[in-house]
């Protein structure tokens, strides 16, 4: 008989949702369900920038001084992530994490920091700066530069559990990164999944229907949650990596695309666009559809986005 298993875990700091269909009975689904988990914790265990052994840990901690081998694997997303630095503007990039420590998106009135802080920490940000070399090897040429995957890699893990899946024939299943999202296949019953994109003010409404009877990778990057307001202007947690500055005027971005790691970096960079450049670039991308929230809660969606009303 052909069930669902699912299956809840804290993994990469978000909640990991999986559910996997299968006929071979509750063994085979708990099986299943363990591949997944155990390859987003390989995941976190190679990108984490908190663990003296990852690849992340090791670039950061020789930055200025020597490169650092990585593994064919870390050294690939790297080449992934300065490619979308690039078709982006720079709107997208590994290096901008610092900046984040200038500003408290603790959701109360607070101030810009000196520009002078945030020109000096600009200063040691830049996906140009870092350098590829043969052999794998990664080297941050300024001492103070470091990086760090929070904005692809819930998404390349989502990739990850689904190619190993279909790799082992499975025909069904949806892995749910904290909204970075794949699905394929249909449900137990026969039917597809039912992806919702939800309101950001009220996470229990759903905004639209997204069709995924032939799959879909989506990612969802939200300025709701975390901000902070400064002379009744709302910044979202999102931070301009060219400017130093949190930007404004967006709630939500989801991006659909064919990989969730491509829709996870993408829905951070539509976020510093904005709304008209937004979907102006995400137009020119084959395959690739957004929806905005903007901070009047009108909705803005890409040409030839496919969707249900509410």
């Amino acid at each position: 008989m052909v069930r669902e298993y699912r299956r809840t875990a804290r993994h990469m700091g978000s909640v990991f949702e999986f559910a996997v269909v299968c006929a071979g009975g509750p063994a085979e689904g708990e099986s299943l369900l363990d591949l997944c988990t155990a390859e987003v914790r390989r995941i976190e265990a190679l990108l984490t920038e908190f663990e003296p052994h990852s690849d992340t840990y090791r670039i950061n901690q020789y930055a200025g001084k020597e490169p650092v081998r990585v593994s064919e694997e870390t050294f690939s997303l790297l080449q992934r992530c300065l490619d979308i630095s690039r078709l982006t503007g720079g709107t997208f990039d590994i290096s901008a994490g610092a900046l984040k420590k200038l500003y408290r998106f603790d959701n109360t009135p607070a101030a810009f920091p000196p520009p002078k802080e945030i020109d000096a920490a600009l200063k040691h940000c830049g996906y140009d700066k870092i350098r590829l070399l043969p052999n794998h090897e990664v080297l941050l040429h300024d001492p103070e530069m470091r990086i760090n995957f929070a904005a692809i890699g819930k998404g390349y893990a989502a990739d990850r559990v689904r190619t190993l899946l279909k790799a082992v024939n499975v025909a069904g299943a949806a892995v749910n990164a904290s909204g970075d999202l794949s699905v394929w296949g249909a449900r137990a019953d026969g039917t597809p999944w039912k992806i919702g994109v939800a309101h950001p003010d009220q996470p229990n409404r759903i905004m639209m229907w997204l069709p995924a009877e032939k799959g879909l990778c989506l990612a969802t990057s939200g300025n709701y949650e975390q901000y902070f307001e400064h002379l009744g202007v709302r910044y979202g947690h999102t931070i301009d990596p060219r400017s130093g500055r949190p930007v404004t005027g967006i709630k939500s971005v989801t991006v659909i695309s064919p990989r969730a790691e491509l829709s996870d970096a993408l829905a951070t960079a539509v976020t510093v666009m904005g709304t008209e450049k937004g979907l102006e670039f995400i137009g020119r991308l084959p395959e690739t559809h957004c929806i905005i929230v903007d901070e009047k809660n009108r909705i803005h969606t890409s040409p030839n986005l496919e969707y249900h009303g509410k």
